[in-house]
C-alpha cells in the first residue's frame, strides 16, 4: 500500500460501541536495532473494520491531514538502495463503491530511475466523524518493458475475507494505533501515531503541526517505517527507519 502524498475522535460510531473504541492494543516492534512498545488506544469514533455500517459513511467530513480532494495531484522524489524514485499521486474525481459505500479512487505511479514501476488503485473514504478508512488496492507492477508481472497486494474489503482498515483518525493523537488494510497474508499493515506537533522541511516548504506514525507490517516484521502527515496535504513525508532504505518527500502538489 502507498499512501496519498491526503487526537481522537470525540464521536461514536453507531455500528460499534464497545469494539474498536475500548480496544487496549499492545504494539510491540522490534527490528533492526529499533525497539518501540507502548500499551495504546485504537481511534474512537470509527465503525469496527469487521462490521461496516453504509450509514456511517452518508456525511462524510474531511479529514485535514488526509483530504482526498479531487484533482489534487502531489509529487514526491526520494531513493531506495542507490536508486531514484518519482512518485504521482492524484485523487481522481472517480468513485467506487465497497461494501455499501462510495470510496474515492486516487492513482499512484511510481517510477524507479525513470521506469514505470508501480500503478496502484487505492480506495478510500472518509466516516461520518472524519476518520479515513482504507477499503483496498488494484496494484501491479512492471518489468522493464512496461508489461505487468505482479498484481500481488491488490485486494478490496469484503472480498475473500479482506476488511477495510483506518488510514488516519479524525482527530490523530499520540496512543492512537490501529489496523491499516487486512488481507490475511497479503495486505497488513498497522500503524502508531507518537506525535501531534512536529515541524518538518521538504522540499515542498517548511511544514508545521505535522502528525508523526510508525508503520509496520508483521508479512515484513524487520521494516519499520516513520511517516509524517502534513495539514491540508496528507503524506508529506516518509522513511524506512529498520529493515529498508526507501526515502520520499513531498516536492510540489497542484490541483487540476
Amino acid at each position: 500500500m502507498r499512501d496519498e502524498i491526503g487526537r481522537r475522535s470525540g464521536s461514536r460510531s453507531r455500528s460499534r460501541a464497545p469494539l474498536i473504541a475500548c480496544a487496549v492494543v499492545a504494539a510491540v516492534v522490534a527490528a533492526g536495532g529499533v525497539f518501540v512498545a507502548a500499551v495504546v488506544r485504537a481511534p474512537s469514533g470509527a465503525a469496527s473494520a469487521a462490521g461496516i455500517d453504509p450509514a456511517d459513511f452518508t456525511s462524510p467530513q474531511r479529514n485535514p491531514y488526509f483530504p482526498l480532494k479531487p484533482g489534487t495531484v502531489s509529487i514526491a522524489r526520494g531513493s531506495e538502495d542507490g536508486e531514484r524514485l518519482h512518485e504521482r499521486t492524484r485523487v481522481t474525481h472517480r468513485t467506487k463503491k465497497i461494501q455499501g459505500v462510495t470510496t474515492k479512487v486516487v492513482r499512484d505511479t511510481l517510477w524507479v530511475d525513470g521506469s514505470l514501476e508501480e500503478r496502484t488503485f487505492d480506495w478510500y473514504a472518509a466516516d461520518n466523524s472524519g476518520n479515513v478508512w482504507y477499503f483496498g488496492e488494484d496494484t501491479a507492477t512492471y518489468d522493464d518493458k512496461g508489461h505487468v508481472v505482479s498484481r500481488e497486494g491488490s485486494w478490496q474489503a469484503g472480498v475473500d475475507g479482506a476488511r477495510a482498515g483506518i488510514i488516519l483518525p479524525a482527530n490523530p493523537g499520540p496512543t492512537d494505533a490501529y489496523r491499516q488494510e487486512f488481507y490475511r497474508g497479503h495486505a497488513e499493515d498497522q500503524a502508531w501515531i507518537v506525535s501531534r506537533h512536529e515541524v518538518v522541511r521538504v522540499p515542498y516548504g517548511r511544514i508545521e503541526d505535522v502528525v508523526r506514525s510508525y508503520e509496520w507490517t508483521r508479512l515484513e516484521p524487520k521494516v519499520v517505517s516513520v511517516k509524517f502527515y502534513g495539514r491540508g496535504l496528507g503524506i508529506v513525508q516518509e522513511a524506512d527507519i529498520a529493515g529498508g532504505s526507501e526515502r520520499l518527500q513531498l516536492v510540489r502538489v497542484k490541483h487540476t
